[in-house]
């Protein structure tokens, strides 16, 4: 089981990886030079970065980042707002606390209120508040997917503020992972099995899904982005597939570097249907 989830020692160059995320961020925080970042909770690690589309009323895309929960900060993924600004999107990057810090269920809060910030505050960056889309990465795309599983009346917002979803080689069922190496971090418990699986807790809902993964993927993980695109499908949702061809789970985000890539195209696909 560890090996399948083990997406680190599945790649030959890792490390080269997270130093041309960082590389990459760096290089857009410098020619996308109208960044701001805000809070939008109240510790240090709830805020988030906003990219303002230079049009008035643009789309809008909410990226939540990976890391099995425990890595990562918003600021090493703002390469994801290159191609979508290039696309006229207004371009938001999300920062969470980290396991062990915080659990799963508090992490899941925090992405949830990132959102409804987002839509009570974007008009104010160039954002239409009424065409927000949510893409997330790996432990991102668990996130996202419980963000559609909102009561968003509980945020004084409409129920339908998410138009459309893209999970990228996601984690959609907690309990095969409580049983790996990241479980010391993670402390899942049973009833977070049930609560905080996407895949278990699908509905029917207007929300299109586009589910991507790379053809290079772990079994594992090529399982969980199968199974939560089955059970979407199933509840008679709108769902479908992007297998990327010689992609692993750390190369496949560079469809998001240029505005005819291809997760840059899958959001603007979304963004035309909904």
């Amino acid at each position: 089981m560890d090996k399948e989830y083990d997406v680190e020692s599945a790649v030959a160059n890792f490390p080269d990886y997270i130093s041309n995320y960082v590389r990459t961020s760096e290089t857009t925080r410098k020619v996308l030079k109208n960044r701001i970042t805000v809070s939008y909770g109240h510790t240090v690690m709830e805020r988030l970065t906003v990219y303002p589309s230079a049009n008035p009323n643009a789309p809008v895309l909410v990226f939540v980042h990976g890391g099995y929960w425990k890595l990562g900060l918003g600021d090493d993924y703002d390469f994801v707002a290159m191609g979508l600004s290039l696309a006229k999107f207004t371009v938001v990057i999300v920062t969470y606390a980290l396991a062990p810090v915080v659990t799963i269920p508090e992490i899941v809060r925090q992405v949830r209120s990132s959102v409804a910030w987002t839509a009570k505050n974007i008009d104010a960056y160039n954002g239409d508040p009424t065409r927000i889309f949510i893409a997330g990465h790996s432990a991102g795309g668990h996130l996202a997917a419980m963000a559609t599983l909102t009561n968003w009346k509980e945020y004084g917002l409409s129920n339908n503020i998410i138009k459309g979803i893209l999970a990228i080689s996601g984690l959609y069922d907690l309990e095969p992972v409580a049983q790996t190496f990241v479980e010391p971090a993670l402390r899942i418990t049973a009833d977070q099995v049930l609560s905080s699986s996407p895949l278990r807790l699908v509905v029917p809902s207007a929300i299109p899904l586009i589910v991507a993964w790379g053809s290079e993927e772990t079994a594992a993980f090529k399982k969980q982005s199968l199974l939560y695109l089955q059970a979407w499908q199933r509840a008679g949702n709108d769902g479908s597939s992007l297998i990327v061809a010689d992609a692993n789970h750390f190369s496949i985000l560079e469809g998001f570097l240029t505005a005819d890539g291809y997760l840059t195209k899958a959001v603007l696909s979304l963004a035309k249907n909904s």
